[in-house]
């Protein structure tokens, strides 16, 4: 959902761009009907959709296929109250939505919209007339079929895993799947009482045991090759190790190699991915280290997740193609419960296969606070790599990682401020790799590229100016950016990213754009357009509105809107002085 803050911010935008173009998967525009009734109706639809997308904000009262404030912000009428639209929300759903509505005060329109905070739950959500939608990017798509399904898993209430095999157990376990797994967990620190349990017990422990019948999750963990065909048969993995986009060199599949049950497989991908999985060797004083093009710690997590998250409701296996310099992990089904790319790191942890994952958390192999995501962001970017690409497609999650070069100047840093005991987060590690190939970054760009809101985001700069000195800060308002310190840029990267040696001075490009305005302005001729003062500066399109956003005091202003706006020179005229009349 989004701040107050942030929508007021959104709506200075639209003198440029249509709010469409602002909309996203937690936001959405609508215009308030001029029928009340429709408008209650209209409301009630947008909280079913946003609830069952996860949540998010739906603003009331601005068109949304229109440029410039004046023409979108329509407002709400002064009869519409936000507790009415409350209660008759409450009223209309099912299961009973409480979103929040507040009022913000605006100058166009009848000067007033309204926010709708809409709180993602356990979907599936309708109206009491027992339609429903659900959020998928920017639409609202109707929650039939297939969609209403895959919220039924979400919640819980379809788990495949938890559903008990009618066969004796033992005839169904696998002992080198069990000895697999009680190594891995003993790995992981889990506890040892546990693992000192006979093979029974331990999956009683685990709650993979029913009625004295194994379930499906048990036999994820433990079963035989043969068990596991028979009752999924829709469940395999391969590894594809690829020459082009659509030709491989060679190929494994779960059910060839039999090694079915999790540990098993786990064991067997990570050997076949290690095969061309190599080396580096960091010096670091007396200490060598080493460290893989493809983290360990990075390839576990991915692997985990895909193995634990995957839709056993479709015949599709998790596929891992190891290009020459990217490897590819996927896995069948989509991302649930409005978690998105945009969103992962964060947002509280869902699981497709409740019981499958609750038994791996219990050997401490999976990590049910949703750190798991945060594990294999870290793990790429303390040895300065590019974190991994998460891409939904819908039917399938994919996970792609770089092969490249572990950075030993980054990875000396961590070492020494670990040893200083300064521990650097996921949201640490992200700015500073950053602002190792830009020049900049201010508070929306960080709040994007960390995934947190941008009141949390400006606490996190702050504290990496004035409490680990690694930033210094300049501009103000909503002009104020960061920038890695000089000294920190050339231990970390030495003489330095060619971007940010190549940046023009801010006070220079000031100084540049307002004579080339002023002289444009003295020849009648027009002025600027974003796109031409960043090729004038070097700069993005953000760092263009706030260098503009300085220049105010000294009579630049943009003229226009949308692709027509150019920022030019406006020259004061100093008024006449005129003699008093009788």
């Amino acid at each position: 959902m989004r701040e107050l803050t942030e929508v007021r911010a959104l709506l200075t935008r639209l003198d440029e761009v249509e709010a469409d173009a602002l909309e996203s998967q937690d936001l959405d525009f609508k215009e308030w009907p001029a029928d009340d009734r429709q408008a209650i109706r209209m409301a009630v639809d947008m909280a079913v959709c946003m609830a069952n997308g996860g949540g998010g904000t739906v603003v009331l009262g601005v068109r949304d296929r229109v440029v410039g404030r004046s023409n979108a912000i329509l407002g709400v009428p002064s009869s519409a109250e936000p507790h009415q639209l409350k209660r008759e929300i409450y009223e209309r759903t099912a299961p009973k939505l409480t979103p929040e509505v507040l009022e913000l005060v605006v100058p166009e329109g009848t000067g007033r919209i309204f926010l709708m905070q809409v709180y993602g739950g356990l979907p599936p959500y309708t109206t009491t007339a027992g339609s429903g939608t659900v959020r998928r990017g920017k639409d609202c798509v109707p929650l039939t079929g297939d969609l209403r399904d895959r919220l039924m898993v979400e919640r819980g209430e379809s788990d495949v895993t938890a559903v008990p095999v009618a066969e004796p157990v033992e005839a169904l376990l696998s002992p080198a799947a069990l000895e697999r797994l009680r190594d891995m967990a003993r790995q992981e620190q889990a506890p040892a009482d546990m693992l000192r349990k006979t093979d029974l017990d331990l999956l009683g422990a685990l709650d993979v045991l029913r009625d004295g019948r194994l379930t499906k999750a048990g036999l994820l963990l433990a079963g035989t090759a043969e068990s596991i065909a028979r009752h999924l048969p829709s469940y395999a993995w391969t590894h594809e190790r690829m020459k082009s986009a659509t030709a491989y060199v060679d190929r494994a599949d779960g059910r060839d190699t039999r090694e079915l049950a999790l540990p098993l497989a786990l064991q067997a991908i990570e050997a076949r991915i290690n095969a061309d999985n190599p080396i580096t060797t960091v010096e670091h004083g007396l200490h060598h280290f080493e460290f893989r093009a493809y983290p360990t710690v990075a390839l576990r997590e991915a692997l985990l997740n895909a193995l634990c998250h995957l839709d056993l409701r479709l015949a599709s296996p998790v596929l891992v193609k190891q290009f020459p310099r990217k490897l590819e992990i996927s896995n069948p089904g989509g991302l649930v419960g409005g978690i998105t790319p945009a969103n992962i790191l964060h947002h509280p942890p869902l699981a497709r296969n409740p019981l499958l994952v609750h038994a791996l958390s219990r050997l401490r192999l999976v990590n049910r606070s949703n750190l798991g995501i945060g594990r294999m962001f870290e793990a790429m970017l303390i040895e300065g790599k590019e974190p991994p690409l998460i891409v939904d497609e819908e039917s399938a999650v994919r996970v792609v990682f770089k092969r490249q070069e572990t950075s030993p100047s980054f990875r000396e840093f961590i070492a020494d401020e670990g040893k200083a005991g300064r521990v650097l987060d996921v949201d640490h590690l992200l700015v500073l790799r950053y602002l190792l190939a830009h020049a900049e970054i201010d508070t929306a760009t960080s709040a994007a590229l960390c995934q947190r809101r941008e009141a949390e985001m400006r606490d996190i700069l702050d504290d990496m100016t004035q409490l680990y000195h690694y930033l210094e800060r300049g501009g103000a308002g909503r002009g104020t950016w960061w920038r890695l310190k000089p000294a920190l840029h050339r231990k970390l990267d030495g003489a330095g990213h060619a971007e940010r040696d190549q940046r023009i001075d801010i006070d220079v490009a000031k100084t540049r754009v307002l004579n080339m305005l002023k002289q444009r302005n003295q020849r009648g001729q027009g002025g600027l357009s974003n796109s031409e003062v960043r090729e004038v500066t070097g700069y993005t399109r953000q760092q263009v509105n706030r260098l503009i956003h300085e220049l105010e005091a000294e009579s630049v202003r943009m003229v226009g809107h949308g692709r027509g706006a150019r920022y030019e020179y406006v020259e004061s005229i100093p008024k006449k002085k005129t003699r008093g009349t009788r």
